[in-house]
């Protein structure tokens, strides 16, 4: 039997000895098609080719493409794990011809390889044409010896592939195998029976679709051919199930191992679940076995699990395999051990996956982590949700959005669960309420027009435009200069605004994470402020004051000047961020990538996927590394050039998601540290950024780090909350100093605690020197630390020294209690006790009523404090009182404290009051006698 490491080499070299060039798969994440969330076909990384855009050095090629599809023709998530030959990851295995060979070929040589290399029989294939395409029939007939009979006809459906709405497109030609067990699958064939399977697909793009819907015959005709290699080794390695391979065994069984389970390849049936339980079993390992190759090959290339775009497609993915996991009777983490053995069946292929096992299983375990919080108590929901329903076989789409919602259950998730009871979701008001959310967030986050709360929308402006004849946008010029005269070429104006564009303009506009530009347009020696600089449809728009700029008219000539210190602090921050993200890379591991940055004059801000909190050491490192580069003086390059030779740059930095045009510029340091594709304002030398300090790194999502840093641009400001808050704590220090030496007066030596350190704090110097250097930055930075280490040791023993005060009056309030009840009025035969006393807190004076009740035996006791420039009061009343005589603390104390301007309440036998005037203790304390005597 052949292994599917030699069908899937016998594959590539079958071509390579036809004249193919191999081509190493592209990864998973499409790199600059943003319409694109994952590589879904061989074909994605030849589309430039295919659209006339690109060009290459070969004409030929051939590989094995990793693709993950998690939607479309053959390919729903829901499917995977019930059948045998559905995946969200897979291999395909394609050779391709860019205006070479054609259809004679691509036929031929499929067909000799399927029959001739691999001996597949010839009466088990069959071959799909379009249903006017006689060229490829005549191919079939010439270049093969298939059987004519096997040469069958469909329609667009079928047998037409295209790329899109508009652009290339021509007919395909499918090899479908007949699997039955008499040869009789010939009317199977495109009807999604399991037993008769398309192994191979060979597409013939000779059109171009127009936007009329039209058809025009392109100059050079190319060939895309792709075969599902996990099929193909189900084929030739004689096995019934894709799962049953060598590509899947190892996993199977490591799954089995973890589990406690065996795995006997039973088809999905939802109506004979109960009657055998391993049909659940089965479908669960199938479920894991395929969801851990497409998170670990997604993972590996950069993708994250989150809630938006293709991370809350892995999201869903790892969320599915969770829960299938649960019908294993897993319920800790477990999906991440599976990345060895997945890495030890790909690494001759794909050593990525090795290469990044330890990364890929900190990601998969957090999540799994995360989400096991949340499944159970979701099962829970979903439970009692089902035993409410009754009769009813629809599940609320107001209950399945909760889950959503509340316990993160994809709603593909828990259509999967009702499915499994029978039910269906009411996806409707599902969708419903997904859309109100949205409008919600929509809503909330709406962008105001700018930053200048200009509410008008630019597309609805209320007054007529003013063009300058001829007119066409106009340029950015910042790059090389801050300071330009400038033609007015549109002016928009807006009630309390005007907006104007100018034929060349050296502001830049907020982009990948860089702030706008500040400055002002001058015109007639006048200086108006730029309030916000925004683009719209590639139009440049400086906004200013309307009662300022209401003279300016398109044609003036003004002269447009940039805040040049802001722009220089800018520069020095973003490419420092340029150095830090590489510094991370080579410190934490090639897996990190950008997630968001913030560059500004005073700091940078940079966000980047890792799983865990950077130690002291690897912080250190990563600033080791990019001070190192500041120091050393490199250049730093802005090279212009086509995408496609900036793709082969070592090292190059793109973004997932970014939608780059075909010629695009590149930031890049002249020893080759970093390179990165960016339209920011960059320093000329690194030297230029002074120095580089983190101030802060912290976690603001699952898996997403966040660091904030300095560099000479923003060091001042830095500096000056480093003054501010030492002088704040050593302010703090003093005033806790002054009162522990007052609170030690009143106890004893003997009381007091051991001998306490009193510092004397030097005095700051807040001028900064005229050359700022990290060791400076370093000594404030220990200088606060050390202080508030200092404050900490200093309230530590405040507090004991007030628990030790606390006490001490608790003690000396018992021994006179005696002396207050002796003196004690007699009541109409009820004794009552009162007294101001000298305490610190309103627990001081509660705790000292509690023990006054207890002396009391039978009394009531009213006792006040001044806190703080306040009246407290406490009374307390024995058990006999307030069962005998019906009294109650509450409403005495009550009547008490509004002869002081208070209130308060409470329990019958203990009860406290507030109030505001201090001075009128005494005489509330007075009227007790007054207010006891009438209640009772």
């Amino acid at each position: 039997m052949k292994s599917s490491i030699e069908i899937r080499n016998e594959f590539i070299n079958f071509f390579l000895e036809r004249g193919h060039k191999f081509v190493p798969s592209s990864s998973v994440i499409p790199y600059d098609d943003p319409t694109l969330l994952f590589t879904n076909a061989g074909m994605n990384q030849f589309k430039d080719l295919f659209l006339g855009k690109g060009t290459r050095d070969y004409k030929r090629a051939v590989n094995s493409q990793k693709c993950i599809r998690v939607s479309g023709k053959h390919n729903d998530l829901e499917e995977v794990g019930k059948d045998t030959y559905h995946h969200t990851f897979f291999e395909m295995l394609g050779n391709w011809s860019f205006g070479d060979y054609y259809k004679k070929e691509a036929i031929r040589w499929a067909w000799e390889l399927l029959t001739d290399v691999w001996k597949l029989p010839k009466d088990r294939l069959y071959a799909t044409i379009y249903k006017t395409d006689d060229e490829a029939e005549e191919c079939w007939k010439k270049e093969t010896d298939i059987e004519h009979s096997h040469i069958l006809r469909f329609g667009e459906k079928e047998n037409f592939w295209e790329m899109g709405d508009v652009g290339p497109c021509g007919p395909c030609s499918e090899i479908h195998i007949d699997l039955t067990s008499d040869k009789s699958g010939r009317d199977l064939v495109n009807t999604g029976n399991p037993n008769v399977i398309e192994i191979w697909n060979l597409v013939f793009i000779q059109y171009n679709r127009e936007a009329d819907g039209s058809l025009i015959t392109l100059p050079s005709k190319h060939v895309d051919t792709g075969a599902g290699f996990e099929r193909l080794c189900a084929v030739l390695q004689n096995k019934n199930s894709n799962y049953d391979t060598d590509i899947f065994q190892p996993i199977i069984k490591k799954i089995c191992e973890l589990t406690s389970t065996s795995y006997a390849g039973t088809t999905y049936k939802i109506e004979l679940i109960k009657s055998n339980p391993q049909i659940e079993i089965d479908t669960a390992i199938r479920v894991i076995s395929d969801h851990i190759r497409a998170l670990a090959f997604a993972i590996a290339d950069g993708a994250l699990p989150s809630n938006e775009g293709r991370g809350y497609v892995l999201r869903r993915i790892l969320r599915r395999a969770a829960r299938y996991g649960r019908k294993l009777n897993m319920h800790e983490p477990f999906i991440y051990k599976l990345v060895q053995t997945l890495a030890e069946v790909m690494e001759n292929v794909f050593p990525e996956i090795k290469e990044k096992q330890e990364h890929i299983e900190r990601v998969i375990k957090a999540e799994e982590e995360s989400f096991n919080q949340t499944l159970d108590r979701g099962i829970e929901i979903f439970e009692a949700v089902i035993n409410r329903l009754e009769k009813s076989k629809t599940f609320p789409g107001e209950d399945a959005f909760k889950l959503y919602d509340t316990y993160g259950f994809p709603i593909d998730l828990t259509q999967l669960m009702a499915e499994e009871r029978g039910l269906h979701v009411d996806i409707a008001t599902f969708s419903k309420l997904m859309e109100e959310q949205r409008e919600r967030a929509r809503s909330a986050s709406k962008e105001k027009f700018s930053i200048s709360n200009i509410d008008e929308n630019l597309d609805n402006i209320t007054e007529k435009d003013i063009l300058v004849q001829d007119y066409k946008p106009g340029i950015f010029v910042g790059y090389e200069t801050t300071d330009i005269k400038s033609k007015i070429i549109r002016v928009r104006k807006l009630k309390d605004k005007i907006l104007i564009e100018l034929d060349k303009t050296p502001f830049y506009v907020e982009s990948g994470g860089q702030v706008d530009d500040i400055g002002y347009i001058e015109y007639n020696g006048k200086q108006i402020n730029v309030l916000d600089v925004l683009k719209h449809n590639n139009e440049i728009y400086h906004i200013l004051d309307r009662d300022e700029a209401e003279h300016l008219n398109v044609g003036t000539i003004v002269r447009a000047v940039v805040d040049s210190e802001w722009r220089q602090k800018t520069m020095k921050n973003h490419t420092a961020t340029h150095l830090l993200h590489e510094a991370l890379r080579r410190v934490l591991g090639n897996h990190v990538q950008q997630q968001g940055s913030l560059v500004a004059p005073d700091r940078l801000r940079f966000d980047f996927n890792h799983f865990e909190k950077l130690t002291d050491a690897q912080k250190q490192k990563i600033e080791e590394i990019v001070n190192e580069k500041i120091n050393a003086g490199i250049p730093v390059k802005s090279i212009i050039l086509p995408l496609e030779e900036a793709k082969n740059i070592p090292n190059i930095k793109m973004f997932f998601g970014e939608k780059y045009g075909d010629v695009v510029r590149v930031i890049k340091l002249e020893d080759e540290f970093s390179a990165e594709l960016c339209g920011g304002t960059h320093v000329n030398n690194t030297k230029e950024i002074g120095i580089f300090r983190i101030i802060s790194e912290s976690s603001i999502a699952s898996g997403i780090r966040r660091i904030e840093a300095v560099t000479l641009g923003g060091i001042e400001n830095y500096l000056n909350s480093l003054f501010k808050n030492l002088s704040d704590i050593t302010e703090k220090i003093q005033n806790l100093i002054e009162g522990i030496k007052l609170n030690l007066t009143e106890l004893s030596p003997s009381e007091a605690l051991n001998e306490i350190e009193f510092k004397n704090l030097k005095e700051l110097n807040t001028k900064l020197p005229e050359i700022i250097n990290l060791d400076y930055v370093k000594e404030l930075e220990i200088e606060l630390y050390n202080r508030k280490s200092y404050y900490n040791y200093l309230l530590e023993a405040s507090n004991e020294i007030k628990k030790k005060l606390s006490k001490k009056r608790l003690t000396d309030a018992s021994i006179g209690l005696d002396e207050m009840i002796n003196n004690s009025k007699n009541i109409k035969g009820i004794k009552v006790a009162t007294a101001i006393l000298q305490v610190e807190t309103l627990d001081e004076l509660k705790q000292i009523g509690d023990q006054l009740r207890d002396k009391l035996k039978s009394g009531i006791g009213v006792l006040a404090a001044e806190i703080q420039s306040k009246a407290y009061f406490v009374c307390v009343v024995t058990d006999d009182l307030i069962k005998e005589k019906k009294l109650s603390a509450g409403k005495i104390i009550s009547e008490v404290a509004k002869f002081a301007g208070g209130s308060g309440g409470g329990r019958p036998h203990l009860a406290t009051a507030g109030a505001k005037d201090a001075s009128k203790l005494d005489e509330a304390l007075q009227k007790t006698y007054e207010i006891v005597k009438s209640s009772i």
